[in-house]
């Protein structure tokens, strides 16, 4: 749906209304504020409106990924409107935790409805005692185990794209799809 033009909204303010008495019976100026109102009923509509487009419940389907790239947003056009809306109206909460394990599992099960074991491989070594043994170097990879649902594909680039998204610069990515439900045993 376009703003620019729509057909037989009407102006709440009729500017023929508001000019002065002269004008009030004169043919030519009312018909030529009537062309003005057809013009600027859409812009008074959505100013009415205002406080409705910056709701990601309630704004307009087309005008949700402007809204989403104020907010930060990564939203695919191809996902459903009810996810996309739930996306915008949680940026924030997880740009706040954006960089963790935990930012990344809740953007994983928000997009993509899946649970998401993660291995980070970056860090530091050390040994607690002076000249001991050091432990085994860093990996440098992430690692990211996701469950796919039960009775449903699960499509790994899409998961690896949001995956490199939100990985360091001095890591490697790579992603696990595993079927069905969590193994007790290992906890993954």
């Amino acid at each position: 749906m376009t703003r620019a033009a729509v057909p037989g909204l009407p102006s709440r303010y009729p500017i023929g209304g508001l000019l002065p008495a002269l004008y009030a019976d004169d043919d030519l100026a009312q018909r030529f504020t009537a062309g003005l109102d057809t013009v600027l009923a859409p812009v008074l509509s959505t100013l009415d409106n205002l406080p409705a487009y910056f709701d990601p419940a309630l704004t307009p389907d087309d005008f949700l990924s402007w809204l989403s790239s104020w907010v930060g947003a990564d939203i695919d056009a191809a996902w459903p409107v009810e996810l996309r809306r739930a996306v915008v109206a949680r940026a924030v909460e997880l740009h706040r935790w954006r960089g963790t394990r935990r930012g990344l599992t809740e953007h994983l099960r928000l997009c993509f409805g899946v649970e998401a074991v993660i291995h980070d491989g970056g860090g530091a070594t050390w040994s607690s005692e002076p000249g001991g043994q050091l432990p085994p170097a860093p990996t440098g990879e992430l690692l990211v185990r996701v469950r796919a649902p039960a009775g449903r594909p699960v499509d790994a680039a899409r998961i690896l794209g949001v995956v490199q998204a939100s990985c360091p610069a001095h890591l490697t990515c790579r992603v696990e799809i595993l079927p069905g439900a969590p193994d007790e045993t290992t906890g993954d």
